[in-house]
């Protein structure tokens, strides 16, 4: 089975390769000469995976499988939510994005969130989504290397690690994404898709 990945963010790119079964080929937007910013005018996370699925299914007919995650944060009535790569301006640049959100939580005690993934698969079948949602809090300041985006700052909950501090074996058994992906293949062995 060959499934598009509709994302141009590198770290997306290999936290769901190595979530998929070796039986699913996974073809990126590259591969396909397709540009890696895709249209996310939605106001909601499903809104925006739809509409970027959508958008290279139209332009290759294979399927399409598009994320769109969010932080949602206690203290701040939800946001960055559906604005989460895009916090600290149009750049896409995670720093900024962090750094305002801490400014935002000085001396705010409930640093409370939830990180949210919807997955969204178009193809010649129709279309389908599968969310993924794990709870934790906002540190107070970023420790890790690894993973992307607000991974430095967010602990999931239980962890006394960021997810940044985790391998990305350890984090793809808990995460948001890894939970939206069960459930996609899940939904994909009982549909009997690609065998």
């Amino acid at each position: 089975m060959r499934i598009v990945l509709c994302t141009g963010n590198p770290g997306k790119v290999a936290e769901l390769r190595a979530l998929l079964p070796v039986r699913i080929e996974l073809v990126t937007l590259g591969e396909l000469g397709i540009p890696g910013d895709l249209p996310e005018s939605g106001e909601t996370l499903e809104e925006n995976a739809l509409q970027k699925a959508r958008y290279v299914f139209e332009r290759c007919g294979l399927p399409c499988l598009s994320d769109d995650t969010g932080l949602a944060v206690e203290a701040l009535g939800g946001a960055p939510g559906v604005h989460s790569a895009r916090y600290a301006g149009t750049a896409r640049d995670a720093d900024a994005n962090m750094d305002r959100l801490l400014r935002e939580l000085e001396g705010v005690k409930d640093r409370s969130a939830a990180f949210r993934t919807v997955l969204a698969l178009v193809g010649p079948e129709g279309e389908q989504l599968f969310e993924g949602s794990v709870h934790g809090r906002i540190g107070e300041k970023p420790i890790g290397k690894g993973g992307f985006g607000y991974d430095p700052i967010f602990l999931p909950q239980g962890s006394s690690r960021t997810f940044a501090e985790m391998d990305a074996e350890a984090k793809n058994r808990i995460s948001h994404r890894a939970l939206a992906m069960e459930k996609f293949l899940d939904w994909i062995r009982t549909e009997q898709i690609g065998d």
